[in-house]
């Protein structure tokens, strides 16, 4: 079975895929569109995309593709994140420091008090910002990245863990076209039931209707989180993630309830969280 995740090798993405499917053929893709596309095209059966991080918030490209392509997902895998600065062994000085968008912000008191003057760039990914220092030794670029892209690219870690919260983690979900629900031999930690929910029109009283559903029937939302549909200011639609065992009439029920006051709902899978073992 064929796996794509966000790469290049020695990503996050791709530990946490390494852990989920650790027989298959995992293939990396240069962005989180191209792991859409690449399950879209039957490229891949599965593939696996970082969601959420407890310091940054939700991935927002990866939100905005469950809403616009046609997928579910399978199970979703916790992960404590490690960042450290890494150079070429050729190099002691910095005169840019390059990663991905999240892992620069999740880093950012540590370079503003170590290197206040020194700018940063984005870049697809941690491996990728890694990968490119290791390719040009005679640029003055350091990475954010994990140490095994260090050891991976044969870079040299100058500063460990420089991640501003200790208490930092990261959850991947693996995507594809099957409404399934992927049993892994780690340890769970919990069922959830997602769904994107549009509501029919912008008037008083909407959200909490929406809301109602679930509350009156007790269902706990762990999540609920508004997203720009990007055509006009105040037009949103809602992730929700009910934190409980799927019920075959509750659950259902509210779903056809949420239909009947015209919501539109698109069922994102009902799958289990799992803790990342080290």
């Amino acid at each position: 079975m064929k796996i794509a995740f966000l790469g290049p090798q020695a990503s996050f993405t791709q530990l946490a895929a390494s852990q989920i499917f650790p027989e298959e053929e995992l293939i990396p893709q240069s962005s989180i569109l191209d792991c859409f596309n690449a399950v879209m095209n039957n490229e891949v059966e599965k593939a696996v995309v970082p969601l959420e991080n407890s310091i940054e918030g939700t991935v927002s490209m990866t939100l905005d593709y469950l809403y616009n392509f046609d997928v579910f997902i399978e199970t979703e895998l916790v992960m404590p994140i490690a960042h450290h600065l890494m150079v070429h062994p050729e190099n002691s000085v910095v005169e840019k420091i390059i990663s991905h968008p999240q892992a620069l912000a999740q880093t950012y008191h540590f370079r503003h008090e170590n290197y206040p003057k020194i700018p940063s760039q984005d870049f697809n990914s941690t491996a990728a910002a890694a990968k490119l220092v290791s390719e040009n030794p005679n640029e003055k670029w350091a990475a954010v990245a994990n140490r095994s892209a260090a050891k991976l690219y044969g870079l040299k870690i100058i500063h460990e863990n420089i991640q501003d919260f200790e208490q930092n983690h990261t959850k991947f979900v693996v995507i594809s076209k099957n409404k399934e629900i992927l049993d892994l031999p780690l340890q769970k930690t919990s069922e959830k039931t997602s769904l994107i929910i549009t509501l029919p029109e912008d008037h008083a009283g909407g959200l909490h209707q929406v809301l109602s559903v679930f509350a009156w029937r007790k269902m706990n939302l762990s999540k609920i989180e508004s997203r720009t549909l990007k055509t006009g200011l105040g037009n949103y639609f809602f992730l929700i993630n009910v934190a409980s065992e799927w019920h075959p009439v509750l659950s259902q029920n509210a779903i056809d309830e949420l239909i009947a006051l015209k919501a539109n709902v698109k069922f994102l899978g009902h799958y289990n969280e799992y803790l990342f073992m080290e």
